[in-house]
This record gives structure tokens, sequence and C-alpha cells, in this order.
């Protein structure tokens, strides 16, 4: 909640508080009713409330046109990515890397949920996440506005270290398990892998978003 109220993306309030969370400096100029911590379990739902919980408008979904504008735009798509903790942790990594937004399929995907918005640690209200009704299509039309597509895949020919990532860019990554459908990595210029040294097969999806976005970040970090 507390980066809700930061970003200004969207209408939150009322704001319940216990006592001592009502004096938090983020609070100041909140209007606050103050409730026991029983009555606010009881409003909110959950023992998990950390001393404040609110009422919020739904989440503002950007446009997927709009993350391309820039000449260097970097957009995470995911591939019918479920888990509401991975979509959460790759939110948060992409907003901490500087990524343009991150893209996902109207159908079976997670949502931004309050689920993900804490899996995220609030990064998905200061992030543009669009929704789309076809991910092989926009990518398509990623490609047509200039874009380089990248698709991660376990046992890809192209290591994740080999494309220079100028410009602008979509790194797509594939659901838990199933990693990326058919016609999703057929559009997708190249398919990259990490080196996977020990004995499990891949990383989680999250943690492979986490090591590619930085690569990238690193790669455009070099003159």
């Amino acid at each position: 909640m507390r980066e809700a109220l930061a970003a200004r993306r969207r209408e939150v309030g009322p704001v319940w508080a216990t006592p001592s969370a009502a004096r938090e400096s983020w609070l100041e100029g909140v209007q606050v009713q103050v409730l026991d911590a029983e009555a606010l379990a009881a409003r909110c739902g959950s023992e998990a409330h950390q001393g404040v919980c609110a009422r919020a408008a739904p989440y503002p979904y950007a446009d997927e046109e709009g993350l391309l504008a820039g000449p260097d735009a970097l957009v995470v798509a995911l591939d019918e990515v479920q888990d509401p903790q991975n979509l959460g942790a790759i939110c948060r990594t992409a907003e901490a890397a500087g990524a343009s937004g991150v893209v996902i399929p109207r159908h079976r995907s997670a949502e931004v949920t309050p689920a993900v918005c804490k899996a995220s640690a609030g990064a998905v209200e200061h992030l543009a996440v669009a929704r789309t009704r076809n991910l092989a299509d926009f990518l398509a039309a990623a490609k047509e506005a200039g874009a380089w597509c990248y698709g991660a895949a376990a046992g890809a020919r192209v290591a994740y270290d080999r494309p220079d990532y100028s410009g602008r860019v979509v790194l797509v990554l594939g659901a838990e398990g199933r990693g990326l459908r058919p016609r999703v990595a057929k559009a997708c210029d190249a398919l990259v892998a990490l080196p996977l040294h020990g004995r499990v097969a891949s990383l989680n999806v999250s943690a492979t978003a986490a090591v590619l976005l930085y690569e990238i970040l690193q790669r455009r970090a070099v003159p």
C-alpha cells in the first residue's frame, strides 16, 4: 500500500491502521481510521496485515503498444506464467532494472492481484504492466516496431551473453515447467540459454528473468 500511495496511479482509500502503524511517516497527510489489531484483521480478512490495510481501485493496466515507444525500450513478455509469486518477483526485478514494462496474456496467466503486489514489494505500482490478447502477435508487432525478441529456453544454442541487447528488446519467458509455447518461441528472433553446471534441469522463471535482465543492463552500461 505504501507504494500505491507513492505512485498515485490508482485511488487508495479508505485506509485503516493500528495505533502504532498509523504514526508511520509515510502515512502523514493520509486520512487513517485507527483500529485495534483484531478489528484490522477482520477488516482485511488476514492476520498478515502488518498493521495497515486499505481499499484500492482496480489495477491500472498499461497500453501494450506504448511500452515500446522509447528507442531503448526493454520489455519483459511472460508466456502464461501462472504463479503469482513468480509474476510478482519478475515485476520487482524488472522495475529495479529499469525495464519499460511487463506484458502478460489476458488468459491462462497470473494477473496483478494483492498477492502479486505483495510479492513484488509494491513494484507493480510503479511498473507498467500490460495485458495482450495474443502474445505471439504482440511479438510480431514488436519486431515491426524495430525490437529484437529473445526467448529464454533451456538447451537453446545461443548463449545468454551472445546478443548485444542494444536498441528495443523484448525478453520472453515461458511458463513454469513447460517453457515457451511453440508459436511464441517461433515468434522470437533467437532463443537463448543460461549455462547449467549442476544437476537441476533449469532455473525458476523469476531467477532466469533476474539473470537475463541484469545481463542486459550490464551490456547496455558498457560504452
